[in-house]
């Protein structure tokens, strides 16, 4: 049914959820399997930019973002999928990550986008927003959220 499988990473253990159902996904259906992780450096210089060493910072979070790949692609090697992945890097405060990965996916392009969500309701979900929501309100894609627990 699917042959094009994204799935969003962040290092969550939700995401990790997430993942494994696409690894199992992409097995059922001798599917392409491509795991994704937006980096977003700009959002630590909402604030004070002053006080952070900004090349350090970047290269902290690209290296962590790299290393969430790294594990996540054995994890799927591991289950015998073959997978690919793409650090994707916020360059401008205008982007919203769930744009990055929707975009990622009709770039490619995926027919199923897998991502968790940790189900926030109320007012942390007024205030933190969804990546998840957001995906799901863009996609020109069919997209499998995959709950926390």
């Amino acid at each position: 049914m699917y042959k094009r499988i994204l799935v969003a990473v962040d290092g969550s253990n939700t995401s990790d959820l997430a993942l494994a159902e696409a690894i199992k996904l992409a097995a059922e259906h001798q599917a392409q399997l491509r795991i994704v992780h937006v980096v977003d450096v700009l959002a630590f210089f909402a604030g004070e930019p002053a006080f952070l060493n900004i090349v350090a910072l970047e290269k902290a979070i690209v290296e962590s973002g790299e290393r969430i790949l790294e594990r996540a692609v054995a994890s799927a090697g591991g289950a015998g999928i073959r997978a690919e992945t793409k650090l994707l890097r916020v360059e401008e405060f205008s982007q919203r990550i769930a744009d990055m990965i929707v975009g990622e996916a009709a770039a490619w392009p995926a027919e199923l986008i897998v991502v968790g969500t940790h189900g926030r309701r109320g007012l942390s979900h007024l205030f933190l927003g969804s990546v998840a929501e957001g995906i799901v309100r863009i996609s020109q894609v069919p997209v499998l959220l995959i709950r926390g627990k």
